[in-house]
């Protein structure tokens, strides 16, 4: 059951997401041109919605409240201002990032009932793979005990979404240490290995897969990597 309802398109009225993974790092500005392009031609009904799985090498991405202050180790990695919202976030490799691309336009043109589809989504995913994810009143992400394994950051232009969810499969947790991660002050971070369990990608994969139906109610289709 979902927590908000997100009006879900009739499968007559559109056509299955496009669901993409990448194999290899992807450079931040590739992945942030090729978004962009993609929303834009799903703005204008000329592309199919889609999902888009990959991983980024080390970086920190600062949304719209970053605060600077809270970019501890500057000059460890690239930083990079994005349009997304929320604070300072790391991406590395072993984390899982998702960047979901959705007409909300035919859905109900509802951000908040859309955030919580990807609340619910991440935290059917963490079930699937033996871990009790759970929100955290007025913060935004998923969480697991006091600790944060997965953070949600969005944009929406044209009333199509930008950016989507990260998930710590395996990454480094040090490289969190630069930044205050989404300006939680002493909120730990931690992922799928340090709880002991499931890492292997491709099945962490397929557990977002499974579940995404179950949140946003629209089949996905395999297609070639973009890049």
């Amino acid at each position: 059951m979902l927590s908000a309802q997100l009006k879900m398109p009739t499968a007559a009225s559109q056509p299955k997401v496009e669901w993409l993974t990448s194999s290899r790092l992807m450079p931040y500005e590739e992945a942030i041109a090729f978004m962009d392009a993609r929303a834009a031609s799903i703005a204008l009904g000329q592309d199919a919605e889609c999902v888009w799985l990959l991983e980024h090498p080390p970086i920190y991405t600062a949304g719209t409240s970053a605060d600077p202050s809270e970019l501890l180790t500057p000059g460890r990695f690239p930083v990079f201002k994005t349009g997304r919202g929320g604070r300072f976030t790391y991406h590395g490799p072993d984390q899982r990032v998702a960047y979901v691309m959705l007409d909300l336009a035919a859905r109900g043109r509802d951000v908040r009932a859309f955030v919580t589809s990807l609340e619910d989504w991440l935290i059917a995913t963490l079930a699937r793979l033996g871990v009790a994810g759970e929100r955290h009143p007025g913060q935004i992400g998923i969480f697991v005990g006091g600790a944060k394994i997965a953070s949600i950051g969005v944009r929406v232009r044209r009333w199509v979404s930008l950016h989507g969810v990260s998930l710590n499969v395996d990454p480094a947790l040090e490289h969190f240490s630069g930044i205050m991660p989404c300006g939680l002050k002493d909120v730990p971070v931690t992922s799928l290995a340090a709880l002991g369990a499931e890492t292997d990608m491709a099945a962490v994969d397929q557990a977002l897969r499974d579940n995404f139906e179950q949140a946003f109610g629209r089949e996905t289709i395999s297609a070639n990597d973009p890049m």
